[in-house]
C-alpha cells in the first residue's frame, strides 16, 4: 500500500512537471514593466493617457491594450508636425530584446478613451497588455495601475491633440 501511494505521487508530480514545462515551452517571454501609472482624469474629461517602461528580454512587439475602465484602449503615437503636435493610433510597438522602451507623455503611450468614470488619484486601473513574440506566439499580461505620476515621475500637462 505505501509503495502504491508513493508511485502514485511520483506518477502526479511527473504529469504536473511535463504539463508545466509544456506551458512554459509555449509561451513568449514575459515582458517586465516598470515605473507604470495612468493620469488621472477630471469629471467631464473622456481620456487620459498610462505610461510605463517596457523591456522584453527576447523581443517583442506590443500590439493591443484593453481596460474595463475606457471603452477605448490603444497605443498611440505623439509627435510633432511642423509646429503642431499630433497624435495617431498605431498597430503595434516594436520591442527590441533587452532594451527598455519608454511610453511617457509626449510620445509613444496608452490612451484611454470613453472612460467610464473620473480616474481619481489613488486609484488603480486594470489594465490587460497584449503582445507577440517574433514567432507570432501571443500573451497578455494583467496590470493594475495607480491613478496619478509616481513621486519624482514626469507628470506632463494634458495636451489637445489633433487625431
Amino acid at each position: 500500500m505505501k509503495h502504491s501511494k508513493t508511485l502514485l505521487k511520483t506518477l502526479a508530480l511527473s504529469a504536473a512537471l511535463a504539463g508545466a514545462a509544456g506551458a512554459f515551452s509555449q509561451t513568449p517571454a514575459a515582458v517586465q514593466v516598470r515605473d507604470a501609472w495612468v493620469r488621472q482624469s477630471v469629471p467631464g474629461q473622456s481620456g487620459t493617457g498610462a505610461f510605463m517602461k517596457l523591456t522584453a528580454p527576447a523581443g517583442a512587439r506590443l500590439v493591443g491594450v484593453s481596460t474595463p475602465a475606457a471603452g477605448v484602449a490603444e497605443v498611440h503615437e505623439m509627435k510633432m508636425d511642423g509646429d503642431t503636435m499630433r497624435m495617431r493610433a498605431v498597430p503595434g510597438l516594436d520591442l527590441p530584446a533587452g532594451k527598455t522602451v519608454e511610453l511617457k507623455p509626449g510620445g509613444y503611450h496608452l490612451m484611454l478613451m470613453d472612460l467610464k468614470q473620473p480616474l481619481a488619484k489613488g486609484a488603480s486601473v486594470p489594465v490587460t497588455l497584449r503582445f507577440e513574440d517574433a514567432k507570432g506566439q501571443s500573451s497578455t499580461l494583467e496590470l493594475k495601475l495607480p491613478v496619478g505620476a509616481p513621486a519624482g515621475g514626469a507628470a506632463a500637462p494634458a495636451h489637445n491633440h489633433k487625431h
